[in-house]
């Protein structure tokens, strides 16, 4: 890793690469995501460990574990079989045998940390399997950056509720009106409201507009009429743009 992006310090912020990494949870990932839309520069660390630690993933893409691999480590934690314990104890081979079978445990926890891209929660063995819950939706984070200089507005974007929440923009002035759009993999823009000049902007997104708004999805704004743009394309020019990428 690159010395311009592993923060220092005496007391280094690593929540953001943590929050990339998926290694928060619950009240801890919410006050995460917080601070992304309440600190620019928050939201900007995000974007960098994001940008650095993608390349990883591509270079260990995901793979399926062997096959087998779950019953042997069902057998490992189990332990070995009565009998033969009270064998290993009668010939005194019994602490070679907790060896071997604790670095067989290791090498099976081991390729399962490399195989799979986040460390599994761990839970009590039930007595019989069940069905693995479906794992929420991640959020999508873009920093709207200007194209001129000026403040980035930082989006984000929730697909499960379909709220999306943005920082406080300065892009237009009073005679006209900051439009955002999202242009997804057809190339077309497609409105999704107007920019508040004070305070952010929160909006519900619906239809058609919810599957435009995936990872590698761009959002743009444009500089339209009071009101927005009378065509429902825009017509003004294009003042700040971002891509949306999972945190």
């Amino acid at each position: 890793m690159s010395e311009d992006v592993i923060p220092t310090g005496d007391d280094p912020d690593v929540a953001a690469a943590e929050l990339v990494l998926g290694l928060l949870e619950g009240e801890e990932r919410a006050v995460a995501l917080r601070r992304v839309l309440a600190e620019p520069g928050f939201a900007q660390e995000v974007e960098r460990w994001r940008q650095h630690l993608e390349p990883l993933f591509e270079i260990w893409p995901e793979v399926a574990a062997p096959p087998g691999m779950m019953e042997r480590l069902d057998q490992a934690l189990d332990g070995p079989a009565a009998p033969r314990r009270a064998a290993l104890l009668r010939t005194g081979r019994l602490w070679p045998g907790i060896a071997i079978a604790s670095s067989l445990l290791a090498a099976g926890l081991l390729l399962v940390v490399l195989v799979r891209p986040t460390p599994p929660v761990p839970t009590a063995m039930p007595p019989k399997r069940q069905p693995v819950a479906t794992a929420p939706a991640r959020m999508l984070v873009a920093s709207i950056d200007p194209s001129v200089e000026g403040k980035p507005v930082t989006a984000v974007y929730d697909p499960v509720s379909g709220g999306l929440r943005l920082t406080e923009s300065a892009l237009a002035d009073a005679d006209r009106s900051a439009e955002l759009w999202v242009i997804a993999g057809d190339g077309v823009p497609h409105s999704l409201g107007l920019l508040h000049a004070s305070g952010g902007s929160t909006f519900m997104v619906t239809g058609d507009n919810r599957a435009r708004l995936v990872a590698g999805a761009t959002l743009a704004v444009s500089l339209e009429p009071v009101g927005g743009s009378p065509s429902g394309s825009p017509t003004g020019p294009v003042v700040a743009k971002g891509v949306l990428s999972q945190v």
